[in-house]
């Protein structure tokens, strides 16, 4: 029987190592595509969008956004630097249309705010929050529908040892702890936290 070939979560796991012939910037993949799944409710954006919104020089946005054209997730609109998602580009950025208010989801985000830091508070909590930022399309002021804040978290251990990588309990004491952190909100996409997420456009909630 031949055996069937991985499927990539997603395109690549840092731009930089991609394609080492051209000298890429060391972007994670993760970051390039989060820009889009923001970029949901604009028919078109530029690359000053993708730069300002990944804290980037536009030397390094333009060279994204040829990696992003020749995987089939974004293409030229009408003008020089106009750029549109392409339902691939959807897809692999996981965006969802637009469909809570602004104000919804900062209320959310602002009572995650304060449940982090009564968790912290908290002796008797497995995990301490040691990072905790939010980002999304609700952070562009011109948004009056918007999709769920994503939200980075990180965690430590109260009780054990920190290892360089997680047991499957512990891992699954994590997963689990979060989703209760998330609630049974809607308006937040709660999961571990990366440094890229620190490095785009956020809200810090520590």
């Amino acid at each position: 029987m031949p055996k069937k070939r991985p499927r990539p979560e997603h395109p690549a796991t840092q731009f930089g190592t991609a394609a080492p012939k051209t000298a890429l910037p060391p972007i994670p993949a993760e970051a390039a595509l989060s820009f889009l799944k923001d970029a949901k409710g604009s028919v078109t954006w530029s690359t000053r969008d993708l730069a300002d919104t990944l804290k980037i020089s536009r030397r390094d946005a333009v060279q994204i956004i040829a990696l992003l054209a020749a995987q089939g997730y974004v293409q030229r609109a009408n003008g020089a630097d106009e750029w549109m998602t392409t339902p691939a580009g959807e897809s692999v950025s996981g965006a969802k249309p637009p469909r809570f208010t602004r104000q919804s989801v900062e209320q959310a985000v602002e009572s995650l705010k304060e449940r982090i830091g009564q968790l912290n508070k908290d002796s008797n909590a497995i995990f301490r929050i040691t990072d905790a930022v939010s980002f999304g399309d609700y952070l562009l002021r011109d948004r009056t529908r918007v999709q769920a804040a994503e939200v980075g978290i990180g965690l430590k251990s109260r009780n054990e040892t920190p290892t360089e990588h997680l047991s499957a309990s512990a891992a699954k004491a994590e997963r689990q702890f979060l989703r209760q952190l998330r609630g049974k909100t809607a308006l937040l996409h709660i999961r571990s936290y990366a440094d890229w997420m620190s490095k785009r456009a956020h809200l810090n909630l520590m």
